[in-house]
């Protein structure tokens, strides 16, 4: 296939927002995948801040960065998202290019702690009051669970409703898939 599958797009769009040096953001740390993919792409000059609210996903993020010899470019905080603004140094207001969220649950943790929409949305705001110009911040949703769907309404609400003078918004989404698969909102502060 020559279309991108979901995931690869997610990383295409931060590696054309991201260079060595930036400041980023994973807002939910999951396995460290993620964070591992932005800590390589911001080099010894850059800084990852991560944020997840389960010990499981720091534990398991710290040992993969760990692995690969780049935990120093990563500060993580065991805190919701929605503590962007608080947690992130005011230094590094408008430097951020680029933010990544992985919505829904924990591959392979508890299936309970989910998600939501308010937290979620706080965190898009604050970071886009943050952002460098042209910043980019990429929602995988995860919408095949009841609150995922919740969330998904709720992003899709919230998304359509910015002012295109403030950020541009881009769906990706392959509409013929079934079983709910995962699909992308990607915001781009003007």
């Amino acid at each position: 296939m020559k279309m991108e599958r979901i995931l690869p797009f997610a990383k295409t769009l931060l590696k054309n927002a991201i260079s060595p040096g930036d400041i980023v953001v994973d807002a939910t740390l999951g396995n460290g995948h993620d964070t591992l993919f932005l800590a390589d792409l911001v080099g010894e000059t850059g800084k990852v801040y991560g944020f997840d609210v389960q010990q499981e996903a720091i534990e398991a993020t710290k040992k993969r960065l760990i692995e690969n010899h780049l935990l120093d470019r990563v500060t993580i905080f065991h805190a919701g998202h929605e503590h962007v603004s608080v947690k992130i140094p005011d230094v590094e207001n408008g430097k951020i290019t680029g933010a990544i969220f992985n919505l829904g649950y924990l591959p392979g943790g508890d299936k309970s702690i989910v998600t939501h929409s308010e937290s979620t949305i706080a965190a898009i705001e604050q970071l886009l009051a943050i952002m460098a110009p042209k910043g980019i911040i990429v929602l995988v949703i995860y919408h095949g669970h009841e609150q995922g769907a919740v969330e998904r309404d709720d992003l899709l609400e919230y998304c359509q409703k910015l002012d295109q003078k403030k950020a541009h918004v881009l769906r990706y989404q392959f509409i013929n898939q079934q079983n709910n698969p995962p699909f992308i909102l990607a915001i781009e502060k003007r």
